[in-house]
């Protein structure tokens, strides 16, 4: 294209410059009747926000009456709604105050919502929504987003939570022909009037009161969502337990099968009425045996009139008993530890207790731990435990007590297959394994008892080519030098005796055991 050597003058520059200003403006500028379209919507929304609000009063105002009538079930019902509706007063206010504030910013602080002046002012909702300073968009966006949360979470209806979470959407969102999606804020108040910002906010106002509404609609339904509807109605008697103690606690539960439990039924046994309204009946029991009970349930209807619903039951009282047995046999043992087992049925281990004559008895966890003293005294296990409160005798048991009986002498070996065996004599023995034993040990080992006991001293015995006895005596339970050099001049089949030996338990009684025969291999 050539190029223009038509040269303007400053005037006619001046006009032009002039007229692209006029027409950006006449572009920007936003007809009257638009504004008053804005106006007539704002007006109907408000409405529609009075109307909605006297429903959910209505809806709250149905709740606190059954609330009144039955707290017991209306209460955890209108603590709720009475937080959803807290929530959505607050965030209401938000919103007019945010109104109140972008009107202002048009108009000046005397600025009234119910009279704009610069109603197509483009800066004053920018300004109040999205300045750094107020940044108003931002904190009514998080706010939005906290409700939303609380509101969807009391509607069970996933249609209606669907339709709530679309309602208050904070979404960013991509205008036509932008290449990134704006934020919330900034798609909602960027360059907008001031009333078509004003109208915008009462519609949200509008979406709170609908998502509110929808919410307490919700928590009147759930009141009674989880009654049962019966064509039967029985009377029970459900006893926590038909066996009891003498001295312990009867208690059973009377109640009407499938009723609303925040609607009792008058409870009467043998002509007189249960005092306590949730039909527990309980008392102390005095003798054993089986003994029956009757009555009837009185429910009362809604016209005036009443029902009986007639129950029996039964229970049986039994005499205190407790489990006492010794753990290792029927008898103890003094001066050693017995491990014994004491308990009382029905009730937990913390709650009995146990004495014993003749000797200590010792708690250990769940176990016990009983010493007798005196030998050929017998020793009295008493056992006492705590019910209802109360404590109480269950049982008493004697046990005879009898000193350890006589260990059994041996020495101890390890057999080819790598087990510890026990020699004790009467059958042969290898030389290899005598001369390689450090001495004699002594223990009771019967498969019921395993006590090892100390071995204080011993001989053996030798005979010679004359037959003469050759005695060597040991100082504890090793084999002195000298036996042992007996022990290699051994030869195959001869045999010598291990004599007077002498040991001592655990209960403290030195004792002498009976001679080892050793026959060599």
């Amino acid at each position: 294209m050539a190029e223009s050597v038509v040269r303007l003058s400053p005037r006619q520059k001046m006009i032009n410059l002039m007229y692209i200003v006029l027409t950006a403006m006449l572009a920007l500028n936003v007809s009257s009747d638009v504004l008053d379209g804005f106006v007539q919507v704002e007006d109907g929304l408000a409405r529609t926000n009075s109307t909605v609000g006297r429903r959910n009063d209505a809806v709250y105002s149905s709740l606190e009456s059954f609330t009144a009538q039955n707290p017991e079930k209306g209460t955890p019902w209108l603590e709720k709604a009475s937080q959803i509706r807290r929530h959505s007063a607050c965030l209401y206010a938000t919103i007019d105050s945010l109104k109140l504030a972008i009107v202002r910013e048009a108009d000046g602080a005397d600025g009234n919502l119910q009279e704009i002046n610069r109603r197509d002012d483009l800066e004053a909702a920018a300004v109040v929504m999205l300045s750094p300073s107020a940044n108003g968009g931002r904190r009514l966006r998080e706010a939005i987003d906290a409700y939303r949360s609380h509101v969807t979470s009391l509607v069970s209806d996933s249609v209606k939570r669907a339709s709530i979470n679309e309602a208050l959407s904070t979404d960013p969102f991509r205008r036509p022909g932008t290449v990134s999606p704006q934020k919330w804020e900034e798609a909602k108040f960027e360059n907008q009037p001031v009333v078509a910002a004003i109208t915008l906010l009462t519609k949200l106002q509008n979406d709170v009161r609908y998502a509110e509404g929808e919410a307490l609609a919700n928590l009147l339904a759930a009141v009674d969502a989880g009654d049962v509807r019966v064509n039967e109605i029985n009377a029970f008697v459900i006893p926590q337990s038909r066996m009891v103690m003498r001295g312990g606690k009867y208690s059973a539960n009377i109640v009407l099968a499938a009723v609303d439990t925040t609607a009792r039924p008058e409870i009467f046994i043998g002509g007189k009425k249960l005092a306590d309204e949730h039909g527990l009946y309980e008392f102390v029991t005095s003798s054993t045996g089986t003994f029956d009970y009757s009555g009837y349930l009185e429910v009362s209807h809604g016209d005036g009139t009443s029902t009986r619903h007639p129950f029996s039951s039964s229970y049986t009282v039994m005499e205190p008993t407790a489990t006492v047995s010794a753990t290792m046999m029927n008898v103890l043992y003094a001066g050693i530890d017995n491990p014994v087992s004491i308990s009382v049925p029905g009730v937990p281990m913390n709650a009995v207790s146990a004495t014993m004559t003749n000797g200590t008895l010792t708690r250990k966890g769940d176990a016990w731990v009983a010493r007798p003293s005196k030998i050929g005294e017998n020793s009295t296990v008493t056992v006492t435990a705590t019910i209802d409160g109360r404590q109480q005798t269950v049982s008493s048991t004697s046990f005879r007590v009898r000193k350890l009986p006589d260990p059994t002498a041996f020495i101890s070996y390890t057999a080819p297959n790598g087990t510890k065996e026990r020699y004790k004599g009467g059958s042969g023995f290898s030389k290899t394994l005598l001369t390689s034993a450090p001495g004699i040990e002594a223990a009771i080992d019967d498969d019921m008892l395993n006590i090892g006991f100390t071995v204080l001293g011993f001989e053996t015995v030798f005979f010679d080519q004359m037959g003469n006895a050759i005695p060597e005596v040991s100082q504890g339970a090793s084999f002195s030098q000298r036996q042992k050099d007996q022990f290699r001049r051994l030869s195959r089949g001869k045999r010598f005796y291990i004599s007077r030996i002498r040991a001592k338990g655990p209960d403290g009684i030195e004792r002498t055991l009976n001679p080892v025969e050793v026959i060599v291999n």
